[in-house]
């Protein structure tokens, strides 16, 4: 019996320290990694870092449903005061939004059977203009799968101010009937590539139609609260108050103070006050890391379920009916033009990515289950530096530590 309490107290005590939801963390050998090349990935980070790319950064490397590597460089803040920067710091998300917030919210409604991939938007927004052939008056509706791949042909973002002097701050109604009815459709639907912020907003719109809730209330309950996510939201300012302490400040304003807890993105921040399907999740490594291990393993981690394993495999599939060099699968890059940091040694066909304006990234490598999660907030103080090297040369040398 003694012997028994000597082996279960320890993993009582193990078992309490642990997060609900986090990771546990385990060496790079014992995870399949050779320690000594990836370590690689700090002279890197600090050469951008040196270049002034930008002022710091947080790795996490994930392999299965571990935490290999998780690191801390630089500053997470230099106006008005230096903060250095922690593997807690929770970051504006940018456009990496898209994929943890509407695109796993909305796939859920589509295993539900409440919406279909096929299914044209006019649907659920009756106003929602096709697209026109200028020759031959020919309609084609755009679907919603369309617009999870970027081939809806919608313009790719919009003259804020303008708009703003039309109907006001936040003022999303306004924003999509504009949407709706008067952006431009550049081409008939799934013959190209245009990344456009709009397809994201008016998923958003479908999604709080089916449901009734906001986007960021049914992201929180749906996908953040049930993987147990304890640093991941929209509207922190408004809304999460206690995370703030954590949060890296964005791009300096004409008032001499940086953004902190509000969304970077002008369309997300006054257009659609926070709550938007193109940005506004804000988040950190960890919570990210556990984001990667749920997708890497079907849609669960460690008993906690978002997605079926259909689900995710349809979410990094890119669609047959679209044209080739489109390379998208659903809210996902996988090899369009785009897809430079996903560097050139993981898996060319199933292998997720995406970016975020503000300096976010993530990489998940379906085949070899590795993920590559790089925060930084490129954008602060000001709107410099770009991150495109860096983020390929992390990528190819985490592939290249990889052992089995």
């Amino acid at each position: 019996m003694r012997k028994l309490l000597i082996l279960v107290i320890p993993l009582l005590v193990a078992c309490a320290g642990e997060q609900p939801g986090a990771l546990r963390r385990t060496a790079p050998r014992r995870a399949g990694m050779d320690p000594v090349k990836l370590s690689r990935v700090d002279s890197v980070i600090r050469a951008s870092i040196a270049e002034g790319n930008m002022p710091g950064a947080v790795l996490s490397v994930v392999r299965g449903d571990r935490i290999v590597y998780l690191k801390a460089y630089g500053n997470r803040q230099v106006v008005p005061d230096t903060v250095a920067m922690t593997p807690e710091t929770v970051f504006d998300l940018a456009s990496l939004s898209k994929c943890v917030g509407t695109t796993l919210s909305f796939l859920q409604l589509v295993e539900q059977g409440r919406v279909r991939l096929t299914d044209p938007v006019r649907r659920y927004i009756p106003d929602f203009q096709p697209w026109t052939d200028p020759e031959t008056g020919e309609t084609v509706d755009i679907t919603v799968q369309d617009l999870l791949t970027h081939a809806s042909g919608l313009t790719p973002y919009l003259g804020v101010q303008g708009l703003v002097d039309r109907f006001g701050e936040n003022c999303p109604d306004s924003t999509m009937r504009y949407i709706a009815t008067e952006v431009r459709r550049n081409f008939r639907p799934e013959t190209d590539f245009m990344y456009s912020c709009l397809n994201f907003v008016t998923l958003q719109r479908i999604l709080e139609g089916i449901t009734g809730e906001r986007l960021a209330d049914y992201a929180q309950h749906h996908v953040f609260d049930a993987l147990g996510l304890k640093h991941t939201c929209y509207e922190p300012k408004a809304e999460h108050p206690d995370i703030l302490p954590l949060v890296a400040p964005t791009e300096v304003q004409e008032d001499g103070r940086p953004l902190l807890g509000e969304v970077h993105d002008p369309l997300a921040r006054r257009l659609n006050g926070g709550n938007s399907g193109n940005a506004g999740v804000f988040s950190n490594a960890e919570d990210l890391s556990v984001i990667a291990a749920a997708i890497m393993g079907g849609g669960a981690v460690h008993g906690r379920r978002i997605l079926g394993p259909a689900t995710v495999q349809a979410m990094a599939a890119i669609p047959a009916g679209n044209a080739p060099h489109i390379g998208r699968a659903l809210g996902w890059d996988v090899c369009s033009d785009h897809a430079g940091l996903r560097g050139d040694l993981t898996s060319r066909t199933r292998t997720l990515c995406h970016t975020g304006y503000t300096g976010t990234s993530m990489i998940i490598d379906l085949d070899s289950r590795t993920a590559v999660i790089l925060l930084t907030n490129r954008c602060h103080p000001t709107d410099d530096g770009s991150l495109a090297r860096t983020r390929a040369c992390v990528a190819n040398i985490v592939a290249g530590a990889i052992t089995d």
